[in-house]
């Protein structure tokens, strides 16, 4: 069953994969590899992503690290003030994608 019909060739890339599967899982990868992944904090839901060095695809075993290191930092100093450093680092950036406020 054809779902519709266009002329643009990355809508028809969606549309193929709408046919050919019901897995919620396979359709939103699909999606994720054909439109990218936009940003990850803000509002923008396609495009380029804001990784420099990473692929929300292919490297999501050393991101899965990543933030496991990074909880278990936060576990043991919540408020990193043994290091006020990375605790200023991360204020900045912080402030630069979301404005200091938190989108819900």
């Amino acid at each position: 069953m054809l779902i519709a019909s266009t002329k643009n060739p990355e809508a028809n890339q969606r549309l193929k994969v709408l046919e050919q599967s019901q897995d919620g899982f396979f359709i939103a990868e699909m999606d994720l590899r054909l439109r990218g992944p936009g940003e990850v904090l803000g509002t923008r839901q396609s495009g380029l992503p804001d990784f420099a060095l990473a692929s929300l695809l292919e490297d999501q075993e050393v991101l899965n690290l990543a933030r496991s290191a990074a909880e278990k930092l936060l576990l043991a100093d919540e408020t990193l003030q043994g290091l006020p450093e990375l605790g200023k680092e991360l204020e900045a950036r912080y402030q630069r994608l979301m404005g200091g406020e938190i989108l819900t």
